[in-house]
């Protein structure tokens, strides 16, 4: 069958994981309300496309951080990606780096920032929790820099894991033959697989519950790293990382893993760009799954895009080929939009050029 669209993926890699690891990737917390609405939600914002522009060039190249990458479209970070293909991380290393954009490799990955670093050249961040033992956090950021990664990407929105009603009803376990490579020679303790789910205590065990922003500043005590704060999805929120020296905002609820009935990402973009006050750049993961989608994150004031799920179910298919086909496809219908919108440039790309729900006329209420 041919692939003509990035969530065909999805639907093949159900068909060839093992359910236990499909329903990992694929589940949200609770009653899944937030899943499903990382996706409605960007149904809910409508195009107002320019016409007689010429578009015959379309300019998609985007800066992040002061890296020029050749589309606002980058990888988020994924857990245990060797569940879904056995090159894991270094297939989707690889790939990232043949696109000509960012990898977000995972803390909790199957291979480690040395493996993944040994693929070859990329531009690559690092996404980190902060443990009890700050020791083991400066341990792994000083690796992560060594490796020649570029950014830090701290997760903030998990003081506790969401309950993933798939991964209790699975015993979800991290399969035998499968590490979590950064944290081999570190003790943490081990994975405790006779719970309902082995991931959760183990992460209940570990991430220390008692972060604060006092802890974002520690962080830049310890590395010259640019520091992305990734979970925020309220004005409040916004204001106090950039307060704490965040270099970025990730605008995220974890893909819907954590708290469930928040907003959508796509949501609560709009409220936290205001809030940015352009004083650091503000990305969005969540929900993303066409070219169309990005657009509509950047009309709104993301200066790019992270793709989770899509990479794993890519991965799980077709391995390294399956996730460059799927940044292409992405990349050419981001392309296909900005041509038919008038838009040359990511500069060229505005609010005007959308209508969400909000904007629509309200009928008048009958006296």
């Amino acid at each position: 069958m041919e692939i003509t669209n990035i969530e065909e993926y999805e639907a093949l890699a159900k068909e060839k994981l093992p359910k236990m690891v499909f329903d990992y990737y694929a589940s949200g917390a609770e009653d899944q309300w937030t899943l499903r609405e990382n996706r409605n939600a960007f149904t809910r914002i409508l195009f107002r496309p320019r016409i007689l522009i010429d578009v015959s060039k379309i300019d998609m190249t985007a800066n992040v951080l002061g890296f020029k990458i050749s589309m606002p479209i980058m990888i988020a970070p994924t857990a245990m990606q060797k569940m879904a293909h056995t090159d894991g991380e270094y297939a989707t290393a690889r790939a990232a780096s043949a696109a000509g954009t960012i990898m977000t490799l995972s803390s909790w990955a199957t291979s480690s920032v040395e493996e993944v670093a040994s693929t070859g050249l990329g531009i690559r961040f690092f996404q980190l929790y902060v443990y009890k033992d700050r020791n083991v956090v400066a341990q792994l950021v000083r690796r992560a820099e060594r490796a020649g990664f570029k950014a830090i990407a701290l997760t903030v929105d998990t003081p506790r894991l969401g309950r993933r009603e798939a991964d209790i009803k699975n015993r979800f376990n991290l399969p035998a033959h499968l590490t979590l490579k950064n944290f081999e020679g570190l003790d943490l303790g081990k994975m405790d697989k006779s719970n309902d789910s082995g991931l959760a205590s183990y992460v209940a065990g570990q991430i220390d519950r008692s972060l604060s922003w006092k802890d974002v500043k520690w962080l830049q005590t310890i590395t010259q790293l640019p520091i992305l704060v990734k979970g925020v999805v309220t004005a409040e929120d916004t204001r106090l990382a950039v307060q704490a020296g965040a270099a970025g905002i990730i605008v995220s609820n974890h893909g819907a893993r954590q708290l469930d009935y928040v907003p959508a990402t796509i949501s609560c973009l709009e409220e936290v760009v205001k809030a940015a006050q352009g004083r650091v750049p503000v990305f969005l993961d969540g929900g993303v799954r066409r070219g169309t989608d990005v657009f509509k994150a950047l009309a709104l004031g993301a200066s790019g895009i992270f793709i989770g799920r899509p990479v794993l179910f890519s991965l799980a298919v077709e391995g390294e080929t399956g996730i460059k086909k799927m940044l292409q496809m992405l990349k050419d219908e981001f392309e296909l939009t900005m041509a038919l919108s008038g838009c040359r440039s990511l500069k060229e790309i505005t609010r005007s050029h959308i209508m969400t729900e909000y904007d629509l006329p309200r009928p008048v209420p009958r006296l």
